[in-house]
């Protein structure tokens, strides 16, 4: 079975005095479904890298929570380790998919312009994938409007918000939704991941 590595949100517990690293359960039954074996790496960049460089990886998801630091976001760390890793993915060529904030963090370092939006957290929303229609959830509060070089547009929001993106050299791929949460999960993200991340 093919291993991706999975990043974590950063949840701050002021009751023990703690930062933690966590993962709702749902991203494992997810990835099970898409028959890929999640390899889970902590907000520590040199043990995240490490721990990349020791496992044979197919690739990497990047996943939601943590608004960006850059955005007024509480989890700096995880800024540092998430641009460290798509270094890494990147230089060798490994396909990464983001979610939610995991897009968000590819479209800053392609220098896309985030700002608050209304209306985009809801657990229901027709958004526009490669002109067909499609329902999808949506939990965030920054988006874009526009794009730019490499990345381009695939799927939008009917007020013009961009919802997923592609880079158009890279294996590099970003949407909006979560595809954790959806009960039973989506046939179509299953079989986005099973196709980005090369499963037979």
């Amino acid at each position: 079975m093919k291993k991706v590595a999975i990043t974590q949100r950063v949840s701050i517990v002021p009751t023990y005095n703690e930062r933690r690293d966590c993962l709702d359960q749902a991203w494992t039954k997810f990835v099970a479904a898409c028959d890929l074996l999640p390899v889970l790496l902590p907000n520590h960049t040199d043990t995240a890298l490490e721990l990349c460089r020791s496992v044979d990886l197919a690739g990497l998801v990047l996943t939601g929570g943590n608004d960006l630091a850059a955005l007024g976001g509480d989890a700096p760390e995880r800024d540092a380790v998430e641009n460290a890793l798509l270094d890494l993915v990147e230089r060798q060529n490994l396909p990464v998919i983001g979610v939610c904030r995991g897009m968000q963090l590819i479209q800053c370092r392609s220098a896309v312009a985030l700002h608050r939006v209304e209306g985009h957290v809801t657990k229901s929303q027709v958004i526009c994938i490669d002109g067909n229609l499609k329902e999808v959830n949506s939990y965030h509060h920054f988006g874009a409007v526009d794009s730019r070089p490499p990345l381009e547009v695939w799927a939008t929001a009917n007020d013009g918000v961009v919802k997923a993106i592609r880079h158009s050299t890279q294996p590099i791929t970003g949407i909006m939704w979560h595809p954790e949460r959806f009960s039973p999960f989506s046939p179509a993200d299953v079989a986005l991941f099973r196709r980005v991340f090369g499963v037979k």
